[in-house]
């Protein structure tokens, strides 16, 4: 039996991008229930990709309560939907065998690994105090993607003169303004740059120069999206509601390697449920950007610990 539910977190705070701003994090749970043996998987419906609550329910409403994560692979396209029932088939069948689920997959345990801290599009004031408020972390993503980006990297700067900088336009950028404001980004620090512009029309990229490593997110998918990649991107960022579960994040995360590709593992905003079976995609990332539980102001029952060290493997209760 596969079972789904509607779940809704509140955020500490209003949560901005370019494409608008939420102040709740609203996910669906996937529960599957075998022979006395329950399993669980997070995912979160994206607009941006066609999906809503109601379409990722009927998706997964549809599938037969026995399939298996073999089946399942062609059962459903990558997406929300697979997710959720991949993660949760990946949870059943580490407690169905007793083992953790990295044992399953074949891979050493997940250690804890430094994140990124993202902070919200506001105005330059408000991201300096955010930058401020946040200075003692190493490692900080700002969302940019307006036309006056400036004034709002400057003061992040500002506030946090000592952290590590990275970028997220969000596809909000054109190419002229990238170009425009590539060598401020080197001048200021930042190290890399996430999809500057929108997917299908970043052909550009691999037309202008690159002064500092750039990121596919929204351009990049599951492995079928690698070779539209080549010349245009040096990092993939690999979520697992793109790819449609953690059984195609961990087939993609080394195809990238493979073809030379950096790796970013991501996330939506969603619980510690939703993070837990990325954990095991972050061994040797170049940036590990799963810091959504540290924006929600509830979490599940048995969080991940997010502490100095890093985000830690989830306990058995939570998942895997």
């Amino acid at each position: 039996m596969i079972e789904v539910t509607a779940d809704t977190f509140r955020l500490a705070q209003a949560f901005t991008i370019s494409r608008g701003t939420r102040t709740e994090a609203r996910v669906l749970t996937a529960t599957v229930i075998r022979d006395g043996i329950t399993g669980r998987g997070e995912c979160v419906p994206y607009a941006r990709y066609g999906e809503s609550l109601e379409s990722v329910t009927a998706q997964i409403e549809g599938l037969t309560g026995g399939i298996t994560r073999d089946a399942l692979q062609a059962a459903l396209p990558p997406g929300a939907a697979r997710n959720a029932v991949d993660c949760a088939l990946w949870d059943w069948e580490a407690k169905r065998a007793g083992w953790r689920a990295w044992d399953l997959a074949g891979i050493a345990a997940p250690r804890p690994v430094p994140i990124t801290y993202t902070l919200s599009l506001d105005t330059p004031e408000a991201m300096r105090a955010q930058a401020s408020a946040h200075a003692h972390r190493p490692l900080l993503k700002i969302k940019l993607g307006t036309p006056d980006d400036m004034p709002r990297l400057e003061a992040v700067r500002q506030g946090a003169p000592r952290s590590v900088i990275i970028v997220d336009a969000n596809e909000g950028w054109t190419a002229e303004v990238y170009t425009e404001l590539a060598p401020h980004l080197l001048r200021l620090g930042v190290a890399m740059v996430e999809q500057p512009l929108p997917a299908g029309r970043d052909g550009m990229l691999g037309e202008i120069a690159r002064p500092l490593p750039v990121c596919a997110d929204e351009s990049c998918h599951d492995r079928a999206s690698l070779p539209g990649l080549k010349g245009k991107y040096d990092l993939v960022n690999i979520k697992l509601d793109k790819t449609g579960g953690l059984t195609e994040a961990l087939a993609l995360r080394q195809a990238a390697l493979d073809a030379g590709y950096g790796v970013m593992i991501g996330c939506m905003v969603g619980s510690s449920l939703a993070m837990a079976p990325a954990t095991l995609l972050t061994a040797g990332a170049d940036y590990v950007d799963l810091d959504a539980p540290l924006l929600l102001a509830e979490d599940r029952a048995h969080p991940l610990k997010i502490d100095a060290a890093g985000i830690h493997p989830p306990c058995p209760e939570l998942w895997g």
